[in-house]
């Protein structure tokens, strides 16, 4: 399959080399691999073969044309997917809680990359299976799926932009009076690695809240991602001392309501993930540039707590 991509050098690019600028113009691939495809002249300038070191002019042309080889060792499975949104270019599913989106140690299959390989054979071609973001295994919710090369290295572009919303439902611990933006950066906790934490050392990160829903003891939150690390909003939401719902890694441990009442107490243990869920994500088609828009409902498990809160917590 040859799928043929470009990119023109911008003015601020100017005197850079091409091996830099293909770098930032088609970020799903290594520097090293465009760096080969330069020295075989599969990535040219303006038609022509160059070197590496090349620096190119404002204005100059890059053009990408490669025989796209399977990528992934994952192994297609036939899972049931819920797709909200597809066409030729574009797929957007609905991850059920409880399933992993990439493969990793103690989660090597039954994963959404291979429930998406079986679905759509190509996407092996694609780096990480076309999927351009992920959520975690116990949150629930919308992710985008890039169905050609093309596709996807416009829809990272803009994710890279701050370019798609996407928006999401949780219910978090305490009583929040007001909205607003948490900006702190995220990396790795210095001593529970399998953790993130806020870290003056990590990457800058930002999340808006505001407030949907109020109870005694409980606030349910509308949120949008700015940046997407990896647990966001689970990290940002802890580091103000409102962990969410359910949040085994980041909640408050040996925490329980005021009270200790019984209904209450039989809720909570019955939401057995965190409260979190990816209700809305839009962005920008790739090919037809039009706006693409996409909710997901909230599911059982999140309405019974909502339910039970509302009852027992209002």
């Amino acid at each position: 399959m040859t799928s043929p991509l470009t990119y023109h050098v911008t003015a601020a690019q100017q005197g850079d080399r091409v091996d830099q600028i293909a770098a930032l113009a088609f970020p799903e691939f290594s520097r090293a691999r465009l760096q080969a495809w330069i020295t075989a002249s599969d990535l040219l300038v303006d038609g022509l073969a160059v070197k590496p070191k090349t620096r190119l002019k404002t204005g100059q042309c890059l053009q990408l044309s490669v025989q796209l080889l399977p990528v992934l060792a994952s192994q297609p499975q036939a899972i049931a997917l819920n797709l909200c949104f597809e066409d030729e270019h574009v797929l957007v599913v609905d991850k059920p809680v409880g399933m992993v989106v990439h493969p990793a140690p103690g989660h090597a299959d039954h994963t959404l990359v291979n429930a998406l390989l079986h679905y759509l054979p190509s996407l092996n071609h694609l780096p990480r299976a076309g999927i351009i973001h992920r959520i975690d295994k116990d949150t629930s919710g919308l992710l985008m799926v890039a169905k050609t090369l093309n596709a996807h290295t416009q829809l990272v572009k803009q994710l890279q932009l701050k370019q798609v919303s996407r928006v999401y439902d949780a219910v978090a611990v305490g009583a929040i009076i007001a909205g607003g933006l948490i900006d702190a950066p995220i990396g790795r906790h210095p001593t529970q690695r399998t953790k993130m934490a806020v870290n003056a050392q990590g990457k800058p990160a930002r999340t808006f809240y505001r407030v949907r829903e109020r109870f005694r003891q409980f606030t349910r939150l509308t949120v949008t991602l700015e940046t997407g690390r990896t647990h966001q909003i689970r990290v940002h939401m802890a580091h103000i001392g409102y962990p969410l719902v359910g949040d085994a890694t980041y909640g408050r441990k040996g925490w329980s309501p005021k009270g200790n009442k019984e209904d209450l107490l039989t809720t909570l243990h019955a939401c057995r993930r965190q409260a979190l869920h990816a209700t809305h994500l839009s962005f920008t088609h790739p090919l037809s540039g039009q706006l693409v828009e996409v909710n997901s409902p909230l599911p059982n498990d999140l309405q019974t707590l909502l339910v039970g809160l509302r009852a027992y917590d209002p």
